[in-house]
C-alpha cells in the first residue's frame, strides 16, 4: 500500500506490526480510533520477533476450565489423561519477582499478571486460536500427562500463526498497514506527540496523528547498541529473530526526552545452534534453540561445566544461560547427552540444520568436539558421574532433587550419569532474543519523560518498554506482556485521540 496525502493521517499511529503492535491497533480501533500501522519490514518479514516465537503465552489459570476458556475444543479424553494443575496470580508474581531478583516494577507486573488471562480471552475474541502445550510443557508419567513450569497454552501455528491471525483481524476492521516504512522520528509540538516521520516508497514523509504507540522492538538487532549497552562480545551474538529491531523506537523517544528505564545491560539470550545464521530464519523459526540441557551437561572448550543445568525448570533458566555461553572461550559450548535421556530431547534437536555429533564412546565423542580439551572433558565426566545421587529417582516433571553435589558447579536436579552409549553432543552459542532496557511507562502505557511526567500522545508496549525484566525471564512472558500492554496502550491512545478531537471540536 502506498501512502497518499489522506492516507498519511490517522487518529492513532502504531509503529510496528508484531504482537504488541497488533494488539494496540485492535484495541485502538475498538476504542473508536482510525488506526495506521507503520512496519519497517517488508510484507514477507512482517511481525517483528513475534513471528519467530514458538507462541507459548504465560497466563494465570485456576484449573482446566480457565484453560478451556482459551481452548474450548479440549476433548474429554485429553482432559481425563492430563493433569493441567493451576498457575495462580501469586505463583506468577512470585516467579516474576524471583527470576528478576526482585527488581521488576511492582505496578507493571501487577497489571501483567492480573490481566494475563482476560487479555488472552480478548485475543481469542479477536480471532486468535490457542492450543494446549502438551508437546512442550507436559511429560507423560504413569500414563498421564502432567504440566510443569506454569505454561498451559500456546498460539495455534506458533509465532507466524499469531501474526497472521492478529494482522488479518486488524485488516478486516479497516486498520491500514504500510510495509517497508521504517519510522525515523517522532513529530511533536507544545501539545505533545502529533505523528511520525518515516521512510516510505523511497521518500521521507510525515504521518500525522493525535496519538502514537511505539511497539517496534528493542535494540537486539543493532550490534553497535548491543556492544555499547550489553558489553564486550555482545556484538558477536547471533540474533534469534528479526533484523529490523534496531532500537529506533527507543531512540526516537529518548531524543524527545523520554525516561530510559530497566536493565539496559541485560537481555533475553539462549543456547542457540553455533552455526545458525546471523539473524532468524523463518524457515526454521525457533528450532535453532537448544533447551533440553537440564537432562545433560554443558561444557566449554576446556571441557569444563560452567552452569547448573538443573537449577530450575528450563522456563526459568534458558533466558539467562545464553549470556553464560557468551562468556566462554570462543563464545560457544557443547551440550552432552547419553542414551538414557535422548528420548526426552525436544523436537529442535531433530532438525536438519543442526551442529551435532554422535559416537559410541566418550573418547570418540570428544575427538569430534572441535576445540574441546580431551583431558578436561574426561576429568569433568568422571567427576560428574561420581557425584550423581543415583538413589534419588529421576522425574522430569518436578524438581526431583536428583543432584550432583560436591563439584562446581553442582547440578541441583535431573542429574544422570553420562555412561550409556550412544553419546550425542550439540554445539551452541549465544542467541539474543530481546533487550531488557527501554522506556518508562505509566500503568496506562503512556511514556514518561525524565521528570516522571507523561508525554502527551505517546504510548508504548512490547520490547520497547523497560522495567519488567532484569537478569532473567520466565518463559512465555514476552508475548503475554506485549499483548497486555499493547491492549492497554491501544485503549489509552484511542482515549487520548478522542479527547483531542473533542477539545478541537469545542
Amino acid at each position: 500500500m502506498k501512502a497518499t496525502d489522506t492516507a498519511r493521517e490517522a487518529d492513532v499511529i502504531v509503529v510496528g506490526a508484531g504482537n504488541a503492535a497488533a494488539c494496540a491497533a485492535l484495541a485502538a480501533h475498538d476504542g473508536g480510533a482510525r488506526v495506521l500501522m507503520l512496519e519497517a519490514a517488508p510484507f514477507g518479514e512482517r511481525g517483528g520477533n513475534s513471528t519467530y516465537t514458538a507462541g507459548a503465552m504465560r497466563c494465570v489459570f485456576n484449573g482446566v476450565e480457565d484453560v478451556r476458556s482459551l481452548v474450548p475444543d479440549i476433548s474429554r479424553e485429553v482432559e481425563a489423561n492430563t493433569d493441567f494443575g493451576s498457575y495462580t496470580e501469586e505463583q506468577f508474581l512470585d516467579d516474576m519477582f524471583r527470576v528478576t531478583q526482585y527488581r521488576t516494577d511492582p505496578t507493571l507486573v501487577e497489571h501483567l499478571v492480573r490481566r494475563s488471562l482476560p487479555t488472552l480471552q480478548w485475543m481469542r475474541g479477536q480471532g486468535v486460536r490457542f492450543q494446549t502445550s502438551h508437546g512442550r510443557q507436559a511429560y507423560k508419567v504413569d500414563g498421564k500427562f502432567k504440566f510443569w513450569g506454569g505454561l498451559s497454552v500456546e498460539v495455534w501455528g506458533g509465532g507466524p500463526g499469531l501474526v497472521q491471525m492478529l494482522l488479518s483481524a486488524a485488516e478486516r476492521k479497516g486498520v491500514r498497514i504500510l510495509y517497508d516504512t521504517p519510522a525515523v522520528a517522532l513529530l511533536h509540538d507544545d501539545d505533545g506527540v502529533c505523528g511520525v516521520r518515516a521512510r516510505h516508497d523511497g521518500r521521507t514523509r510525515e504521518f500525522r496523528s493525535k496519538a502514537v504507540v511505539l511497539a517496534c522492538g528493542g535494540f537486539e538487532s543493532n550490534a553497535e547498541m548491543r556492544a555499547r549497552y550489553l558489553g564486550p562480545n555482545w556484538d558477536l551474538a547471533k540474533v534469534r529473530g528479526t533484523r529490523f529491531n534496531t532500537g529506533a523506537g527507543i531512540r526516537m523517544a529518548l531524543e524527545m526526552g523520554a525516561m530510559p528505564c530497566g536493565h539496559w545491560s541485560g537481555a533475553h539470550a539462549v543456547a542457540w545452534d553455533q552455526n545458525a545464521p546471523p539473524f532468524g530464519d523463518l524457515a526454521v523459526g525457533d528450532a535453532f534453540q537448544k533447551h533440553s540441557y537440564p537432562f545433560g551437561i554443558v561444557v566449554n572448550t576446556r571441557g569444563e561445566r560452567f552452569v547448573d543445568e538443573g537449577a530450575d525448570f528450563r522456563n526459568y533458566t534458558y533466558a539467562k544461560y545464553g549470556s553464560e555461553i557468551l562468556k566462554q572461550p570462543g563464545q560457544h559450548a557443547w551440550q552432552v547427552f547419553d542414551a538414557k535421556v535422548q528420548h526426552l530431547l525436544r523436537d529442535e534437536y531433530k532438525i536438519r540444520q543442526i551442529t551435532k555429533i554422535k559416537a559410541d564412546s566418550l573418547d570418540a565423542l570428544v575427538a569430534q568436539m572441535e576445540g574441546v580439551d580431551p583431558e578436561g572433558f574426561r576429568r569433568t565426566i568422571e567427576q560428574f558421574n561420581r557425584a550423581v545421587r543415583q538413589e534419588i529417582p529421576f522425574n522430569p516433571n518436578v524438581k526431583d532433587g536428583r543432584s550432583a553435589g560436591g563439584i562446581f558447579p553442582r547440578k541441583s536436579n535431573w542429574a544422570n550419569t553420562i555412561d550409556t552409549p550412544p553419546f550425542e553432543a550439540y554445539a551452541v552459542t549465544c542467541g539474543v532474543t530481546f533487550t531488557f532496557g527501554g522506556l518508562k511507562i505509566s500503568d496506562a502505557a503512556q511514556v514518561e519523560d525524565t521528570a516522571g511526567l507523561p508525554i502527551p500522545g505517546l504510548f508504548a508496549a512490547g520490547e520497547v518498554v523497560g522495567g519488567l525484566f532484569y537478569h532473567n525471564y520466565p518463559g512465555g512472558t514476552g508475548l503475554t506482556s506485549g499483548a497486555v500492554f499493547g491492549k492497554i496502550a491501544g485503549e489509552s491512545a484511542a482515549a487520548a485521540a478522542n479527547n483531542k478531537q473533542s477539545l478541537s471540536a469545542a
